[in-house]
């Protein structure tokens, strides 16, 4: 498959929380001029637009309801995506462990998947797309001419996420977040649809010991080594 025959190409990443996908995956998308598709932030918009209307995590059909109709807005910005749910910012809201952990559980529901599907689809557009998630590869994007798998261990990524943590002026427990971090990996990985795992075509990249721009090098020369993405 090359640039030519392939006008909307994917570069479906996968893998758990903290392995480097949302600052990854943005970050290829910059070089090449590409859309991205941050798949998390739906799932913890819904979580949080169930929480403003009053949902409950356990109403799967409302839940259904509150994905189908979601209001959001991507704005690109130079350091980062800004995320507006309904008018107001939610960029730093939906980060936060609470609503990550309440996406978890939402994401784990098959009529909230499915009400997603189709609008996570449809941010396949030319030049490309850069998707981010953690089925992208097995389920929204099957045909994407490229799936990367990434992950880290479970402590190095608790680490980060202290790190994350700390520099936003948030005190966190280092044990509390691996507890976290390894519960949320359990039920992503043990949940009967869609579960947490590298497409049988996937490409594992372990980020433990990698640098994010030794990360994002290497994928863009996998694009390029496939014919997806001209050499930068």
């Amino acid at each position: 498959m090359t640039i030519a025959d392939s006008p909307m190409p994917v570069l479906a990443i996968d893998g758990p929380g903290g392995a480097g996908k949302g600052t990854i995956s943005r970050l290829v998308a910059e070089r090449l001029g590409w859309h991205l598709l941050d798949s998390g932030a739906l799932y913890r918009l819904t979580a949080l637009a169930a929480g403003k209307h009053g949902v409950a995590l356990d109403d799967e059909a409302g839940l259904a309801r509150v994905a189908a109709a979601l209001d959001v807005v991507f704005v690109a910005e130079a350091e980062a995506t800004r995320i507006l749910l309904e008018g107001d910012d939610a960029t730093a809201t939906i980060r936060t462990e609470q609503v990550g952990d309440a996406a978890s559980r939402v994401a784990a529901l098959p009529a909230v998947r499915e009400a997603l599907l189709s609008r996570q689809r449809d941010f396949r557009q030319p030049p490309g797309l850069v998707a981010d998630g953690r089925d992208m590869g097995t389920v929204v994007f099957t045909d994407a001419p490229l799936k990367i798998f990434l992950t880290a261990s479970a402590e190095e990524r608790a680490r980060r996420r202290q790190r994350q943590l700390r520099e936003a002026g948030v005190d966190a427990s280092l044990s509390s977040l691996l507890k976290e971090i390894q519960a949320r990996d359990a039920r992503d990985m043990q949940r009967s649809v869609a579960p947490l795992k590298p497409a049988d075509d996937a490409i594992t990249l372990d980020t433990t010991r990698l640098t994010i721009p030794e990360v994002v090098d290497r994928l863009t020369e996998l694009l390029t080594e496939r014919g997806l993405a001209s050499a930068t």
